[in-house]
C-alpha cells in the first residue's frame, strides 16, 4: 500500500512529488499519458512571472511571488535552464498609463521587488523594436523564462532518485474510499491501494474528483492558447518578455524570448468545450499577428518555424484550489492551476506538503538528495572536451540533428535515461532533436532508426508520441 498517490505528472504533480520525497513516505505518481509533462506543461509561454498580475490576497499572488524566488534554488539543484529576461508591460496613452500605475501598486502589494517605470525614450533605448506608439512601460526585472517540461522532468527524475515510483499510461478510472484507505482502479483493470490521494490532474481535475465526490467545489473550463515559434535567427529582436496590459481573459498576446534562442509569439485565449482539442486556427493565428503590432514593430514573421496550441485549466473558483476534500479525508485537490501555475509550482508543492507534514506528522528523509546531475550538452563543450568525449564514446562524433547540433550519444541518453522515452516527440522534448528550423525534416528518420535499434523494436512500431501512434503506417516504395 502506498502512503500517497499523486495523479498527474505535469509541472505541479512532479513538483509535489519532489517536495514530498523530502519525507519518509511511499509515493506513487500516476500519469495517463505516454510521457510526463504532456499537457499544460508542454504547451505554454514558459514564463516565470514576477507576480504583478494576480489579484491581491489570493493564493495565485502569494505563491507566484514565492515560486519565482524558489526557481533560483531550483536552477542550482536541478540544473534547469533559466533565462533572466525581465519584462515590460506597455502603455500607449494616458488612460493606459493610469492602468499601468494601478498595476504597479498591485505588484507592490503582492511583494514584487525592484519594479520601476521607463518613459518612451528610456524604453526604446533598451528595446528599439517596441511599437512606436508605446508611451510608458512598467519594468519587472524578476521575470524569467525557463523550459517547462525540462523543469518537470528534472523534478520527477530527482523524486525518482529519492524513492518515488512513476507509472505512465495509467489512467485513474475509479476511486473507492474504504475505512482507512482508497482503492484506485487503473485503466479499468488493475486496483492499487493508498492512504492518501493528491489530485494534480490539470484540466481533468474536476473529472478525477467526480470519481469520488458528489459535490466538487469547482469546474474546470478548458482555455486554448495558440502560438507562433520564431527561429533562433530572431534572437535579439526583443530581449525582454513584452506584455500588454492584462484583461479578464488573461495576460494577452505576448513576445517571449526562450532559453534556446527562439521567440514565442502568443497566446490567444479562447474557451472551448473539448479538453484535448489542440488544433491551430486561422482566426487565432491572425489574432496574434494583429495584437502584436501594439507591442512591437519589425516583427520577423518570415522566421516562423512552427505553430502550436496549449490548454489552460481555467476554474470557476477563480483562484488556485488547494484544499483537502470536504467529503473524504485524505483526498487533496490541487486544481484550477492556470497562469501563473508554472511559476507557482514549487511554492504550490511546499504549501501542500506543509499541510501533509502537519496532518500526518511526516518525518524527514535523512537521505534526501536535492541534486539532479547536469546533463552533457555536447555542442556547448570546448573543443578539447568534445574530443575527449568522442574518444570515450564515438557516438558523440555522429551529428544527427544539424539544426540543434544533437549527437547520437545524446539521443541514446534520452532513450535510456532515468526518465527515458522511446517516441519521436519524447526524444524531441529531451534532446531537442527536431526542434530547429527543419522541424525534424532531415533528422527524424535517423532518430526513428536509433530508437528502433536501442529498444529492439521493428521500425514500424515506433510511436510518434502516444500509444498506437506509429509514425510509419505502410510501405510506399517497394522494390520489384
Amino acid at each position: 500500500m502506498y502512503d500517497y498517490v499523486i495523479i498527474g505528472a505535469g509541472i505541479v504533480g512532479t513538483s509535489i512529488a519532489r517536495e514530498l520525497s523530502r519525507y519518509n513516505a511511499n509515493i506513487l505518481v500516476l500519469e495517463k499519458e505516454n510521457d510526463a509533462a504532456n499537457h499544460q506543461t508542454v504547451a505554454n509561454s514558459a514564463i516565470i512571472h514576477s507576480g504583478h498580475d494576480p489579484k491581491e490576497n489570493t493564493l495565485k499572488a502569494k505563491l507566484c511571488v514565492e515560486g519565482n524566488a524558489l526557481y533560483e534554488t531550483m536552477e542550482k539543484e536541478l540544473n534547469i535552464p533559466i533565462l533572466r529576461t525581465g519584462a515590460f508591460v506597455v502603455a500607449h496613452n494616458q488612460e493606459e498609463e493610469d492602468m499601468l500605475d494601478a498595476l504597479y501598486q498591485r505588484a507592490v502589494n503582492n511583494g514584487v521587488k525592484d519594479i520601476l517605470f521607463h518613459d518612451r525614450s528610456q524604453a526604446r533605448q533598451i528595446e528599439p523594436n517596441l511599437a512606436d506608439d508605446v508611451t510608458k512601460v512598467l519594468s519587472l526585472p524578476s521575470t524569467k523564462v525557463t523550459y517547462p517540461w525540462e523543469v518537470a522532468f528534472a523534478c520527477l527524475e530527482n523524486a525518482i532518485h529519492n524513492g518515488v515510483t512513476f507509472r505512465k499510461n495509467s489512467r485513474v478510472t475509479n476511486i473507492i474510499k474504504n475505512e482507512n484507505h482508497f482503492n484506485l482502479e487503473i485503466n479499468d483493470a488493475e486496483t492499487i491501494q493508498t492512504k492518501s490521494i493528491i489530485s494534480a490532474a490539470g484540466i481533468f481535475s474536476d473529472q478525477v474528483a467526480y470519481l469520488l465526490e458528489k459535490n466538487v467545489p469547482y469546474q474546470i473550463f478548458p482555455r486554448k492558447g495558440e502560438y507562433f515559434v520564431l527561429d533562433r535567427k530572431a534572437k535579439g529582436f526583443i530581449n525582454h518578455v513584452i506584455y500588454p496590459l492584462p484583461t479578464k481573459k488573461g495576460k494577452g498576446v505576448l513576445i517571449i524570448p526562450q532559453v534556446h534562442g527562439n521567440i514565442l509569439l502568443g497566446p490567444t485565449s479562447q474557451l472551448q468545450d473539448e479538453k484535448d482539442l489542440l488544433s491551430n486556427t486561422r482566426e487565432g493565428l491572425n489574432q496574434i499577428k494583429h495584437d502584436l503590432h501594439a507591442l512591437a514593430k519589425n516583427i520577423p514573421f518570415n522566421l516562423i518555424i512552427r505553430t502550436f496550441a496549449g490548454i489552460r485549466a481555467s476554474s470557476s473558483y477563480e483562484d488556485f484550489y488547494i484544499q483537502e476534500s470536504k467529503e473524504y479525508s485524505d483526498f487533496f485537490h490541487v486544481a484550477g492551476i492556470d497562469s501563473p501555475g508554472l511559476t507557482a509550482a514549487p511554492a504550490i508543492a511546499k504549501y501542500l506538503v506543509n499541510q501533509l507534514v502537519n496532518k500526518h506528522h511526516l518525518k524527514k528523509n535523512i537521505n534526501f538528495d536535492p541534486i539532479r546531475p547536469k546533463k552533457t550538452v555536447f555542442h556547448k563543450l570546448n573543443f578539447e572536451d568534445q574530443l575527449a568525449l568522442v574518444k570515450k564514446d564515438p557516438r558523440y562524433g555522429n551529428l544527427v540533428c544539424k539544426c540543434e547540433k544533437i549527437t547520437e550519444a545524446e539521443i541514446v541518453e534520452a532513450i535510456h535515461g532515468p526518465l527515458g522515452n522511446d517516441t519521436i516527440k519524447g526524444i524531441k522534448k529531451r534532446a531537442r532533436a527536431g526542434s530547429g528550423l527543419c522541424q525534424g525534416g532531415y533528422c527524424e528518420q535517423t532518430v526513428l532508426k536509433i530508437i528502433a535499434r536501442e529498444t529492439n523494436q521493428p521500425i514500424n512500431k515506433i510511436n510518434y508520441y502516444g500509444l498506437d501512434t506509429p509514425i510509419l503506417v505502410q510501405e510506399t516504395k517497394v522494390k520489384p
